[in-house]
């Protein structure tokens, strides 16, 4: 297993539906964490890379509702 983070920028603020469907991605095969920080609006997630990619993990996001802008470049 090949442990990656990515962050993407969200604009706005998840509803309460977008909330708990993000939430259920912890049930989805690969995905192993998810973080938010809401000052900086931005939602990280760490994910299995041999079962998933950075757009795969954008568009699970964006299927459960949240308001996906960017990704940001994790610094090191």
């Amino acid at each position: 297993m090949t442990q990656l983070d990515v962050l993407y920028r969200y604009g706005a603020p998840p509803t309460e539906a977008a909330t708990l469907a993000v939430a259920n991605l912890r049930e989805v095969y690969g995905v192993r964490k998810l973080e938010f920080d809401e000052a900086k609006k931005t939602v990280r997630v760490e994910y299995d890379a041999t079962r998933l990619n950075d757009d795969s993990v954008a568009n699970l996001l964006r299927n459960a509702g949240l308001d996906i802008e960017e990704k940001v470049v994790l610094d090191r």
